[in-house]
């Protein structure tokens, strides 16, 4: 999809300020991590951009969304404390409110989608929150929890759409100007836009010509779609829960259209790309969200190029399940891992003589399949799947090459 650049309206600046954002830190000083931002040098030489990482992945709860919980908190009067309160979450927001909530003395109700990922359920209940599931999408969840909201005399506490919680994620930008000043432009995941709006804020104030680029995943554009006045469809199941928001706030997107300079779009075999690329690189784990703003820089590596960058790794709440998929997808993209569809005689030595190549060409044999009945074939004839192993796709090429030279028909099984 083209992007479109926006036009921003410098109008809007006065929904939040740099003096807001100062404040929340003043505020939250201490009781959230104070997260590094290091240079990256292998990332630099692979998009052709200066790198500069923000580890949120490293905070207590594993996301930013610490920031912005704590300072709302700290803003409720007595009684609010006193009665609870309450929130709609995929996830991190869920557990920093959670986290600082218990830790302040707060009762803290999360209303959380059915889909939301186990991992993410446990460590909210594990630092004190009350889990109430309910709905499909967070959408869904939402609704529900302001339902409770005036049920119970709760005080709602929204992961985005509230000007205390941009604030307190605009901390972000603070730290990583002040680690890393050099920074140009800004590559922050948009979910309702929370983040984006604190740190947008943040930075432009300490540094007016800053540039600041949002990302979504492509499966949920909403944001893009709003500030670009477009209509695009929201859903799917993407790697990037944690920024699958069909509606962004109002109030982040008046500030939004007034300070970013464009949203792009990352597709799923990006998003997988950049999680593998930052374990295996950085060692470290990022969740879909938390590297969406490398596989924007890795996807649009022109529009980097030779720009200083700053990246917010902003959370990393993965399912080790999913985490073990995405990094065995990104072999098989990558060639290190192939699946072979082989057409055989159903007869003494068949696959022995088709084993015999895969060790002419040094690949390693992983698993084999042997299917006789549900096939189109003749009855004499099965089909052999061979998942394997080999340094790159040049060798795998060889072996498809070595075993079509013989007559073998095959097919190679290529991820969508």
């Amino acid at each position: 999809m083209e992007n479109v650049a926006l036009k921003p309206d410098r109008q809007g600046d006065t929904l939040l300020t740099l003096a807001d954002v100062r404040g929340a830190a003043e505020r939250i000083s201490g009781q959230v991590v104070r997260t590094p931002t290091l240079y990256s040098k292998t990332l630099s030489n692979i998009t052709g951009a200066d790198i500069w990482l923000k580890f949120e992945n490293l905070q207590f709860t594993a996301a930013y969304k610490e920031r912005g919980a704590l300072n709302a908190l700290l803003q409720l009067t007595e009684e609010q404390r006193a009665r609870g309160v309450i929130a709609a979450s995929a996830g991190n927001h869920a557990q920093g409110l959670s986290y600082h909530g218990t830790r302040l003395g707060m009762p803290v109700t999360i209303v959380m989608p059915r889909t939301t990922p186990t991992v993410k359920v446990m460590q909210t209940e594990s630092v004190g929150g009350k889990v109430v599931l309910e709905g499909e999408t967070f959408d869904e969840a939402y609704a529900h929890a302001r339902k409770l909201e005036g049920e119970l005399g709760l005080t709602f506490v929204h992961p985005f759409d509230d000007p205390r919680v941009a604030a307190g994620q605009g901390t972000v930008a603070l730290e990583m100007l002040e680690d890393a000043p050099e920074i140009e432009t800004l590559v922050v995941p948009i979910g309702g836009g929370g983040l984006l709006s604190g740190m947008g804020t943040a930075a432009r104030g300490i540094k007016p010509g800053i540039g600041l680029i949002g990302v979504q995943a492509q499966l949920f554009p909403s944001m893009y779609a709003r500030l670009k006045h477009l209509d695009l469809p929201c859903g799917g199941d993407t790697l990037a829960e944690g920024i699958a928001v069909k509606e962004p706030g109002e109030f982040t997107s008046k500030v939004l259209a007034s300070i970013v300079d464009d949203v792009v779009l990352v597709s799923e075999a990006a998003l997988e790309s950049a999680v593998a690329v930052l374990l295996q690189i950085e060692k470290t784990v990022v969740e879909g969200a938390g590297a969406a703003g490398l596989a924007a820089v890795m996807t649009h590596k022109k529009r980097f190029a030779g720009r200083k960058v700053g990246i917010v790794l902003c959370g990393g709440n993965i399912d080790t399940r999913l985490l073990a998929n995405v990094l065995l997808r990104d072999l098989a993209r990558s060639g290190r891992l192939g699946r072979l569809r082989i057409t055989l005689q159903d007869r003494p030595g068949a696959l022995f003589k088709v084993v015999e190549e895969f060790n002419r060409h040094q690949v390693n044999i992983l698993e084999v399949w042997h299917q006789r009945i549900f096939t189109s074939l003749p009855a004499k004839g099965l089909t052999a799947e061979i998942e394997c192993e080999a340094r790159d796709r040049e060798q795998i090429d060889r072996l498809v090459a070595g075993l079509r030279a013989k007559g073998y028909d095959l097919e190679q099984v290529e991820l969508g």
